[in-house]
């Protein structure tokens, strides 16, 4: 299985286009809405050189599947996301000098071999972007929202809370 998110920049010219469509080999999203694994996908990357390493600035569409919080309905919106990550072809690509190994702080991924893999980027930008308790766009239909309590039909006004019920002989 191809990923869309691998790129070959064996013969990356100084400013490349490329659009690639296929399944996501992972789920992408958090746990309540997201890509999920085998989610068609298509990535719209601009890759540009930059000696020793590749910048990529790219457009990850696809259609998320979950649930609504409130009412549990299934939602498949569209899913847009803008993903700006650069890549290191060379080990010494931002500071200029060789690597010490004790870390400089700046986490830039490298690339192995002739691909780049963009994945982690996109799992990151959804992560942060897609949100953790969707709802229904609009609003949800109040008649089919089950009770916060899930009982229906019961007077409010006559529940008591139980964490209060102690203090009742107060009264």
């Amino acid at each position: 299985m191809t990923s869309p998110f691998v790129f070959n920049i064996a013969r990356l010219a100084d400013f490349d286009q490329r659009t690639q469509t296929g399944p996501t080999p992972l789920r992408i999203g958090p746990e309540m809405i997201g890509i999920p694994e085998g989610g068609e996908v298509t990535v719209d990357a601009t890759l540009s050189d930059l000696g020793g390493g590749v910048l990529v600035n790219a457009d990850v569409r696809g259609t998320l599947s979950g649930q609504c919080v409130r009412c549990l309905r299934e939602l498949h919106p569209e899913m847009d996301l803008r993903v700006s990550q650069v890549y290191a072809t060379t080990p010494d690509f931002i500071t200029g000098e060789e690597d010490d190994g004790e870390g400089s702080g700046d986490d830039v991924p490298v690339v192995t071999g002739d691909e780049l893999d963009i994945i982690q980027a996109v799992i990151d930008e959804a992560g942060l972007n897609l949100p953790f308790n969707p709802t229904c766009e609009g609003g949800c239909d109040d008649a089919e929202t089950p009770a916060p309590d899930g009982v229906s039909g019961e007077d409010e006004g006559k529940l008591l809370d139980p964490r209060w019920a102690d203090l009742e002989k107060f009264l």
